[in-house]
């Protein structure tokens, strides 16, 4: 019994090393996967004030009737 404690314990701090690496780059995935729908909502945003902008003008150049 004493030998598994001991073997245990021998691998404690890698386990905490690994869990604590996991965390890391967790955080980091869901970080950059937050961030990239956001971009991708504000591309989206910018394109459609694009396109209402260009309306806008094209209705503008036309002649009167």
């Amino acid at each position: 019994m004493n030998t598994l404690l001991t073997a245990l314990m021998a691998l404690l701090p890698s386990i905490g090393v690994g869990l604590l690496f996991w965390f890391a780059i967790r955080a980091l995935v869901n970080a950059d996967r937050t961030e990239r729908a956001a971009l991708a909502k504000m591309d989206a945003e910018e394109r459609e004030a694009e396109r209402a902008a260009s309306r806008n003008n094209a209705e503008d150049s036309r002649p009167p009737v």
